[in-house]
């Protein structure tokens, strides 16, 4: 069982290498048996994604989603797995006593993607928001160690602010596959229709709009600031890193807006990096330092 679970745990790890991710190489800033908990998670949630995105239509794709459920709460109930996956991602779940609802939130974001709607009002949106990504932060968390009930609400800010900002990057190529997330109401408000995203013209109130998301998100990374002091010494470590390189990414939104409607904005390998060796070396600045000082 143990080479079965160390295999688990690889095959995790090599997926959330090869995704590419803006969080991945923030794990690096955790010890191995916390790096290789957050490669588990970011494994299911990555799978998960991809059964709503993979081809097929509706009824194959329900159903393919339906099993990755129930594989889930089967291999937490002690069978085998049928996912080569699932061994690493139950004993992260049990390990560090992860909420299980957490993780079918996210099954319940993707299905509600696979008939894509759009919502009403805020209220609709930012539920797909926790179950997306809230949910995720939510069960990181449990990973990096946290100081009571008082980090769950900026730990739901967090997941919300780096969800908004996902939602703006991303406006016109979800446009063009029929999708939607900002709320009708406010997209009625400011005169501008899932049309002018797809087409990426930046009509009359475009910049208005933008400018009303932009300060929502960054309402959110406000509140999610506090978490840092609610978190463990590791989830310090990491924190930090996934937290500059979202709001880095508003910033640049809010640099130029129309530019979602002619690329993807996203931050550089090279910047990413940079923010990731910076808190390494602050975490061994810190160690020396108070090595130094105990031994004084």
């Amino acid at each position: 069982m143990k080479s079965a679970l160390t295999d688990s745990y690889a095959c995790c790890r090599l997926a959330a290498k090869r995704s590419g991710s803006n969080f991945v190489m923030s794990f690096m800033l955790l010890p191995p048996d916390k790096r290789m908990a957050m490669y588990a998670l970011y494994a299911f949630m990555r799978h998960t994604d991809d059964l709503g995105d993979q081809p097929g239509d509706l009824p194959q794709k329900t159903a393919a989603l339906a099993e990755w459920r129930q594989a889930l709460h089967a291999t937490l109930a002690g069978e085998t797995p049928s996912d080569a996956r699932l061994l690493a991602v139950a004993d992260t779940i049990q390990r560090y006593e992860i909420p299980v609802e957490y993780m079918t939130a996210v099954i319940d974001g993707v299905e509600r993607d696979l008939t894509p709607t759009p919502f009403p009002t805020f209220a609709e949106s930012q539920q797909y928001c926790y179950q997306v990504a809230a949910a995720v932060g939510l069960a990181c968390l449990h990973v990096w160690g946290f100081e009571g009930e008082a980090a769950i609400e900026p730990a739901l800010a967090c997941g919300y602010a780096f969800q908004w900002t996902n939602i703006l990057r991303d406006l016109h190529e979800d446009a063009e596959v029929g999708r939607l997330y900002l709320p009708q109401d406010e997209m009625a408000r400011f005169g501008v229709t899932v049309d002018d995203f797809a087409a990426g013209k930046a009509v009359d109130g475009f910049a208005e709009l933008m400018q009303f998301q932009i300060d929502r998100a960054g309402e959110f990374y406000a509140a999610a600031e506090p978490l840092h002091g609610l978190l463990h010494a590791d989830g310090r470590k990491i924190f930090p890193a996934m937290f500059s390189t979202y709001r880095d990414l508003l910033v640049r939104i809010e640099r130029d807006p129309t530019a979602v409607l002619r690329k993807r904005i996203s931050v550089g390998y090279w910047k990413k990096m940079r923010i990731v060796t910076s808190l390494m070396l602050a975490q061994l600045f810190d160690f020396t330092t108070s090595t130094t000082v105990a031994r004084g």
